[in-house]
């Protein structure tokens, strides 16, 4: 088998759509004598954050001397993005010979989805490399994730919020009941700043499961004293003038998160010296979140594609805005059709000079026509392109130097930017 015949065998499996539920990966993973048995994990939930919090979480570990796993999803660029061991992408080779043995395993009366057997491969991967410890990022909800059959060392659920109402509920309650399906007995759960009945929810559930539960802004605290530093104060450490790499200020609240969990797991044998977490939190790098990739204009990608996401993207430039008041922001949007476009742009109604409406090349992808019927007439003036190539054209064309172009709306769509940037092809199929 190719690299390419493997992606194109595991993008074959999107014909069986997406199936909540942990029996066929349970089967899968035993059928290949349980890999994800041979490395220790920490499993990373929430709304949004979690791909965030999860790479901080990587890099302290790694700072730290232990040889790290990273799964993730989904990715920008090259699907290997997904699966990484001490940051380095699984290679073309070793992707090759593990889809084989996967597809080797699978017998003809089970069929696993795309993301159960993305998820097994990177157990193989893990385990086949010696990985001492992985951090696993939820792809969907948590109770029925593939990701969920591991039994981590500590677990966190970073926010709640609403999206993917189609598979997780349509309530923050409901919602916040699937991302708890993560909390395993005993094992301590992290969790963010999530109030109300999602926190409710996520209370009760660690106490029926007698796990212990550590709260932001309740048991530890992340005090901000500049644009990205902050002061920790947790249950067994203080950590002053800790410096984040990833821009925003919401990403102190992740970086919190990580140090906490961290923390959590440290009673369970894990341990990460404080100099560890400082270098971990300065070089870690998180792509296609508040992510500057040119200047003179700048532009500016972040992924961000509910509600709860646009509010965070709207504050960063807000600010941005306030200390460059010469400046203008035009927006390079694309949004899945599945998506809530209308209250996603409401954040961006007085912030956006221009706006340039476009699709990223997928099937899921709403259409400019369909953009431009429920958000186009809110922006003073708004444009149309038909694939990113052309969207970011014009954005430039109608750009100074002095101003920022933001893309944003789906990380399709960022993805498809960043191989323009990168003047690389994408992975041959995306999902």
């Amino acid at each position: 088998m190719t690299y390419s015949s493997a992606i194109e065998y595991l993008y074959g499996l999107q014909k069986h759509g997406i199936k909540l539920g942990l029996e066929t990966m349970r089967t899968l993973l035993s059928r290949l004598g349980n890999p994800e048995r041979r490395f220790r994990s920490l499993h990373v939930g929430g709304t949004n954050g979690k791909g965030s919090t999860a790479a901080m979480t990587a890099a302290m570990l790694q700072a730290a001397g232990y040889r790290v796993g990273l799964y993730t999803s989904p990715h920008l660029v090259d699907f290997r993005e997904r699966i990484r061991v001490n940051q380095a992408m699984i290679g073309e080779a070793q992707m090759a010979e593990l889809t084989a043995r996967l597809q080797a395993s699978v017998p003809s009366d089970l069929t696993p989805t795309f993301f159960e057997l993305t998820t097994a491969l990177a157990f193989l991967h893990f385990a086949d490399s010696g990985v001492e410890v992985a951090v696993l990022e939820v792809g969907l909800g948590g109770r029925f994730d593939a990701t969920n059959v591991v039994e981590p060392e500590a677990c966190a659920i970073i926010t709640i919020g609403l999206d993917h109402q189609e598979y997780l509920g349509t309530t923050e309650e409901a919602i916040g009941f699937e991302k708890a399906g993560i909390i395993k007995a005993g094992v301590p759960v992290v969790v963010g700043r999530i109030s109300g009945p999602a926190w409710d929810v996520i209370r009760r559930t660690a106490m029926d499961r007698g796990a212990p539960l550590t709260r932001l802004g309740v048991d530890f605290h992340a005090d901000g004293t500049g644009p990205q530093a902050f002061s920790y104060r947790g249950i067994s450490r203080q950590l002053d003038e800790l410096t984040c790499a990833l821009t925003g200020r919401h990403q102190l609240d992740n970086a919190a998160c990580a140090v906490a969990l961290l923390e959590a797991a440290e009673a369970r044998g894990l341990s990460v010296p404080n100099g560890a977490v400082r270098r971990g939190l300065e070089s870690v790098v998180w792509e296609g979140r508040l992510e500057v990739v040119e200047r003179g204009p700048v532009l500016l990608l972040d992924g961000a594609h509910n509600p709860a996401a646009a509010h965070v993207l709207a504050e960063y430039l807000t600010e941005w805005c306030a200390s460059r008041p010469e400046s203008r922001v035009i927006l390079v949007l694309g949004m899945m059709r599945d998506k809530d476009h209308a209250r996603f742009v409401e954040p961006f109604y007085r912030l956006v000079s221009e706006v340039v409406l476009t699709q990223a090349n997928m099937a899921r992808s709403a259409t400019v026509q369909e953009l431009r019927e429920t958000v186009g007439s809110r922006f003073p003036q708004c444009h149309v392109a038909p694939g990113a190539a052309d969207a970011l054209a014009l954005a430039k064309a109608r750009a100074t130097a002095q101003d920022l172009i933001c893309v944003t709306g789906s990380l399709m769509l960022v993805g498809e930017v960043k191989a323009l940037v990168r003047g690389c092809g994408l992975s041959p199929l995306r999902g």
